[in-house]
């Protein structure tokens, strides 16, 4: 039943007024962009030890398609990743190897 409360016209009557002072469609660009999936994984990495190597993982890994965020865990040897959909392991290997570290 909450479903249908989600998709019943009474859940697009508060954006009316939104869109109506917007032109319509900024409201629902909002709304979509704010519903898209997040993947979050953290990935293992040997040889990190300081902000430069954070920095070097950081772009690597922030240049593959789909990536809007990368966050570096020094103490924990790892780089959190944020991205649009799944990262293929050979990509992130290949961006972390071309850096000059080591994905474990």
């Amino acid at each position: 039943m909450s479903a249908a409360a989600v998709s019943s016209p009474t859940s697009p009557a508060p954006a009316a007024p939104a869109a109506a002072g917007s032109g319509g469609t900024l409201a629902e660009a909002t709304v979509a962009e704010a519903t898209v999936p997040v993947v979050t994984v953290a990935y293992g990495v040997a040889g990190m030890s300081c902000g430069h190597c954070s920095a070097a993982v950081t772009e690597a890994l922030s240049a593959l398609p789909g990536v809007s965020e990368v966050r570096i865990d020094l103490a924990g040897k790892r780089a959190v990743v944020d991205s649009a959909a799944p990262l293929e392991i050979a990509a992130v290997r290949d961006a972390v190897e071309g850096a000059g570290y080591q994905l474990v």
